[in-house]
C-alpha cells in the first residue's frame, strides 16, 4: 500500500507533526521521568554537598580531601559509574539517581565552598559580636551571602544532569534518552529529533527557573548591579 503524500511517519522525516500527535502520551511519560530523575539527583547532591562544603570551610584540613574526592568522582565515565553502582542498586532508577547525584557533587561543593569563602571575615565577626552561634551564623549570615555562587553551581549541575539522564537509557531509565536510544537503533528520525529537542527545552527551562529563584532570593545583588 502506497503511503499518503502527507504521511511524514511513513516517509521517516525528521520533523513530523503526526509523530507528536500520535506519540503524545509516550513523550509526556518520558519527559516526566526525565524531570523526576534530574530533580531527585540534584536535590540529593545538594543535600550532601552543603554539609561537605561547610565542613571544608570550617575545617581547613578537610577542604583538600573533599575537593579531591568529588573531582575524582566527576572524572569517572558515566558507563563506568553505573557499572560500579550496579551491585548496590541493580538495574533501577535509583542507580541513575545515585550516579547523577555523585556527578553533581563536584560542581555543587566547589561553588558552595567558594561562596562561603567569599563571605567577609568582618561580617562574621560582627555577627559573633551580636551573639550569633555557629549554627545561627551559618544559616542567617554565611549561607545567604553564599547563595549567588551556590545558585550558579546549582544551575550548572542541573543542566548537566538533564544531559546525563539520557545515559540512563542503557539501564532502561533514561527518560527522553530511552526514546533517543530506541530511535537511533531503528533510525526513527522524528523520534530522535523530538526527544532531543525536548531535552534541550527542559535544560533551558530549568536554568531559567533557577535563575528566577536566584533573583528572588538575592535581591541585594540586583541593587548592587544597579
Amino acid at each position: 500500500m502506497t503511503a499518503a503524500p502527507d504521511d511524514c511517519l511513513a516517509r521517516n522525516e525528521w520533523i513530523c507533526g503526526a509523530y507528536l500527535s500520535s506519540r503524545r502520551g509516550i513523550l509526556l511519560d518520558a519527559a516526566v521521568q526525565h524531570i523526576r530523575l534530574t530533580a531527585l539527583s540534584v536535590l540529593i547532591g545538594l543535600l550532601v554537598a552543603v554539609p561537605l562544603a561547610v565542613l571544608a570551610r570550617r575545617r581547613g584540613w578537610a577542604a583538600g580531601p573533599v575537593l579531591a574526592v568529588t573531582t575524582i568522582l566527576y572524572t569517572i565515565p558515566s558507563l563506568a559509574m553505573f557499572s560500579l553502582l550496579l551491585p548496590l542498586y541493580g538495574l533501577s532508577a535509583t542507580l541513575v539517581v545515585a550516579g547523577l547525584a555523585l556527578y553533581s557533587l563536584t560542581l555543587l561543593v566547589r561553588n558552595i565552598l567558594a561562596g562561603l569563602r567569599a563571605v567577609p571575615e568582618e561580617t562574621r565577626q560582627a555577627a559573633r559580636g551580636l551573639g550569633y552561634g555557629p549554627l545561627r551564623l551559618l544559616l542567617a549570615v554565611e549561607l545567604p551571602l553564599a547563595l549567588p555562587a551556590a545558585m550558579a553551581g546549582l544551575r550548572i549541575a542541573t543542566v548537566s544532569a538533564v544531559s546525563l539522564v539520557t545515559v540512563g537509557a542503557i539501564v532502561g531509565y533514561g527518560g527522553l534518552g530511552n526514546l533517543v536510544y530506541a530511535g537511533m537503533n531503528t533510525y526513527f528520525k522524528a523520534q530522535v529529533l523530538t526527544a532531543s529537542v525536548l531535552c534541550v527545552l527542559i535544560a533551558v527551562v530549568a536554568d531559567l527557573l533557577l535563575l528566577g529563584v536566584e533573583r528572588l532570593l538575592t535581591p541585594w545583588t540586583r541593587a548592587t548591579r544597579a
